[in-house]
């Protein structure tokens, strides 16, 4: 084998190694690029320690071994050798020494491992002494800086010594000194006049003179002019006017630092000099001396600032108090250990003469005050006089050195009171003075817990005042304003609640029963029926308006606020929805209900955006029974089948349309529709066919309702007398000036007029009479028993009279049995409506029955011609 070892920088550490007859025929088979192809492959690779490649002749290898250490490459291998047993025309020949192949990677391997052990425990050994050479340099820089923090710790001391100044000076320059092994160091201070220098202190290391007594004075006044206000450091190397360092070295030195003292702004002056020589040759300061040097000098500036400070406050104690006694703010000093009151402004004096005399000033503003803070500033109540004050507290030393307590206090109390409006305005309703939504999401929580704390229960009542709107709109927003008010002043004095009312918005409320009040529980809630039983005088009349509420306790049915509020107003839609005007209590059921509330609220959104298009009109036919039994037109009813739900009762979707505020546009998709069907019929053999549209209580309340019935009405070309608007007579009465007007206004349009569910409400007969009616409309509640029940039989008779007597029509809903039409039939009664004739059915259903083929002989109605007035030429431009 033939070997050579390389270094990792490249050198040769060995001479070819082998049979020396053979080294140049090696050295021709083994090109030099080979050689170090191997190297720089085994040097930059940080995995491979060991390779062999091929050469020009098939038995002669190549091989490269890595001797790594710390984890570097920092030794190469480079082998050569013929392998015994591999003869053919490309083996190299007549080699008298050769090996096998076995031979060669055992070689190679044992190579391998022996140079690394030599290697690595040499490394180990220099790489341990380094250490530890290492480790007594940090052991001595760790004892100098711990001597260094030692007599940094002794200067910084002497910031509060009580002391004279030269003392202080004194002991700094011996501290500084000793550290740092210097023949002199000094405090110098030029008399005032510049003739001499005041040595205020002095160090000598031992055996030397004095600065003084070797150097003229005249000469040391000289120099320190040329150091003026900046730092000097002069070194053996510094360059220096040769007079200069001929003075330094005529006394012996070789080395110094001067550091100028100022004093205080804003006049700042060179007030003394703090001086460091020495008399080593070749001495240069190193970084840490000139920093050690400054810091000493730093705290010599402090303790000068300090003293005059003290000098200057004790010379203007008078000044000072008249200043004091000038400032907007009241002001004592008070000594900590006796008590006593030490100083206080006029100010103070002023405003607290009985407390300073009954020695209750320090039970008043200190009574929490943390005597190991530095300073406090806290919010002091004065109960006695309803004044708040800002105390600011923080020790100080007193003109003797005393430590003392220094409190200023300033008269909140304007701000508190402003601070307590704008709390108040936070946090209750601007309108009511009852508090907010946000008081009772954080009052329900407190409530909450306190009845988890005594397990005990609570309850929310969550209101919502029944067609406030109608009131709202129709009388005008003041007077909305003025029931809310009314109403939440009541609620407010009920007894268990007067602190626990909040209007969350709008026309909502909710009350919350605290666990404490439970025991009332019964009687609040008559108590709140009491509220919304009577009526309520507004605008000159008195209106009456209720209340649905719902009820959930706490913690049993909910255990969080958005839990309970949720609930709550579940239940209080459920109310809502089972006709007003009740109270209902939450239950899971609910729940469920309320998702599916969730559910029909978004596709009632999606159908109303897509054009109406899941929503149909369903017609019933109004039969006239004098003429035999025939059609007369239908009431247009919606119905709505939705994709994702399915066919959604009336009872359910109408409700939550005029919660939603969608129930305008869809009233008017209605209307329009059974318009456009009236008139298909009107001009297909049925010019009498009329069509009744149920206008809702929130169309009819719309400032444009008069305009959009004329518009529908031009849109589809329908006459006028054709169509019938009914309205519900709770509506009708309720605000009687409005409905009168509104109505007026429909009817010069050509339009006619019924009063829907009629003995449902409060009618009064002069009510009716003012109202501009064409027909009333019998509930359909009144006509379930009509064939058996007396009081049914006379309610009908009695209203089929007065409408006789008011000159209108009348028609009976819901008749089902051939004994409730026979009842009619005597009584003389036209217009009929119920199953018994036909259910609700689409279009093309009616159409099919009740229009297709069937040309209506009959003669016009007793009222068609009937004049409606005069007319406006816009007017009879609608009608004809």
């Amino acid at each position: 084998m033939y070997l050579i070892l390389l270094g990792n920088d490249s050198d040769q550490l060995t001479q070819l190694s082998g049979d020396p007859a053979m080294f140049e025929r090696m050295k021709a088979v083994v090109s030099h690029d080979q050689v170090w192809q191997i190297y720089n492959r085994l040097m930059n690779s940080t995995t491979e320690e060991q390779l062999i490649e091929d050469t020009d002749y098939s038995n002669v290898k190549l091989a490269g071994i890595a001797i790594k250490a710390g984890g570097s490459t920092v030794l190469c291998w480079v082998v050569a050798a013929v392998i015994d047993g591999i003869d053919d025309e490309n083996s190299l020949l007549n080699v008298e020494h050769k090996i096998n192949e076995k031979h060669f990677l055992d070689s190679l391997d044992f190579l391998r491992l022996v140079s690394t052990k030599i290697y690595v425990n040499k490394y180990i050994g220099a790489d341990a002494l380094a250490e530890s050479v290492r480790s007594r340099s940090a052991e001595l820089q760790m004892l100098h800086d711990l001597r260094k923090s030692e007599v940094m710790t002794d200067i910084v001391s002497l910031l509060d010594s009580d002391e004279s100044f030269e003392e202080i000076c004194e002991q700094m320059v011996r501290y500084v000194g000793n550290y740092a092994d210097i023949a002199h160091a000094y405090v110098l201070r030029p008399n005032v006049n510049g003739s001499g220098v005041d040595v205020l202190g002095e160090y000598l290391k031992e055996g030397y003179t004095p600065l003084r007594g070797i150097a003229n004075t005249d000469d040391i006044i000289k120099y320190m002019k040329i150091v003026g206000d900046k730092p000097l450091v002069v070194s053996y190397k510094t360059r220096l006017e040769q007079e200069e360092r001929d003075w330094l070295t005529s006394l012996g030195l070789t080395s110094c630092v001067v550091l100028p003292v100022f004093t205080s702004k804003p006049n700042r002056q060179v007030a003394m000099y703090v001086v460091f020589v020495d008399d080593i040759e070749g001495r240069m300061w190193d970084r840490d001396e000139i920093k050690f040097f400054g810091d000493a000098e730093r705290i010599i500036q402090s303790i000068l600032e300090k003293r005059i400070q003290k000098n200057s406050l004790a010379s203007s104690y008078k000044s000072l108090e008249s200043i004091l006694d000038n400032v907007g703010t009241a002001i004592y000093v008070r000594d900590i250990e006796s008590g006593q009151i030490l100083f206080a402004n006029r100010m103070f004096k002023d405003s607290f003469t009985t407390e300073m005399e009954d020695g209750t000033v320090e039970k008043l503003f200190e009574r929490e005050l943390r005597y190991s803070a530095g300073s406090s500033y806290y919010e002091v109540e004065y109960a006695a006089r309803r004044r708040w004050y800002d105390l600011n507290t923080t020790y100080i030393r007193w003109v003797d050195g005393r430590r003392v307590l220094l409190c200023s206090i300033v008269d909140i109390t304007d701000k508190k009171l402003y601070q307590q409006k704008i709390e108040q305005q936070a946090n209750n309703d601007f309108l009511t003075g009852l508090y907010n939504r946000m008081s009772c999401e954080r009052d329900l929580a407190h409530y909450i817990e306190e009845a988890k704390n005594s397990n005990s229960k609570g309850a929310l009542l969550y209101l919502d005042l029944d067609d406030f709107k109608h009131i709202n709109d129709g009388l005008g927003h003041q007077y909305g304003d003025v029931l809310l008010k009314a109403i939440s002043h009541c609620l407010s004095r009920i007894d268990g609640v007067e602190n626990s009312c909040y209007r969350m918005g709008g026309d909502e409320f909710i009350i919350i029963v605290p666990h404490t009040s439970m025991v009332k529980f019964d009687e609040i809630i008559d108590e709140i029926r009491v509220v919304f039983n009577k009526p309520w005088f507004l605008k000159g009349a008195d209106y009456y308006c209720t209340t649905s509420m719902g009820i959930v306790t706490f913690p049993d049915e909910g255990d969080s606020v958005q839990d309970v509020i949720k609930k709550a107003d579940i239940a209080m839609y459920e109310a809502k929805r089972a006709g007003k005007n009740r109270t209902a209590y939450y239950s899971d059921s609910r729940d469920s209900e309320s998702n599916r509330r969730l559910d029909m609220e978004k596709s009632m959104r999606d159908a109303t955006s897509d054009n109406y298009k899941e929503f149909e009109v369903y017609y019933q036919p109004i039969i006239d029974t004098i003429k035999g039994d025939i059609c007369t037109g239908a009431e247009a009813l919606i119905r709505w089948n939705s994709s994702e739900l399915g066919f959604v009762s009336p009872g359910d979707f109408i409700p939550l349309a005029e919660y939603l505020g969608l129930i305008n546009p869809i009233g008017n998709y209605v209307l329009k529709e059974a318009c456009l069907a009236c008139k298909h019929w009107n001009e297909n053999g049925h010019p009498y066919y009329k069509v009744n549209v149920n206008l809702s209580v929130v169309q009819l309340l719309q400032n444009d309702v008069v305009e959009t019935v004329e518009r529908i009405i031009k849109e589809t070309g329908i006459n006028p007398r054709n169509l019938t608007l009914e309205v519900t007579e709770s509506l009708a009465i309720n605000d009687m000036e409005r409905m009168k007007r509104i109505l007026g206004s429909i009817k010069k349009l050509g339009v006619r007029i019924a009063l829907d569910d009629f003995g449902t409400g409060y009618s009064s007969l002069s009510h009716i009479r003012e109202i501009p009616l064409d027909v009333i409309k019998v509930d359909q509640s009144f006509v379930k028993d009509l064939a058996v029940d007396q009081y049914a039989q006379a309610f009908v008779r009695m209203v089929g009279e007065l409408a006789e007597a008011l000159n209108v029509k009348i028609c009976v809903e819901g008749i089902e049995t051939q004994e409730q039409l026979n009842v009619l039939q005597d009584m003389n009664i036209r217009l009929i409506q119920g199953f018994y004739f036909d259910k609700p059915m689409r279009r093309y259903v009616f159409e099919e029955k009740y229009v297709t083929g069937r040309i209506d002989e009959m003669d016009p109605p007793d009222d068609f011609f009937e004049p409606m007035g005069e007319l406006t030429d816009e007017e009879k431009s609608i009608l004809y």
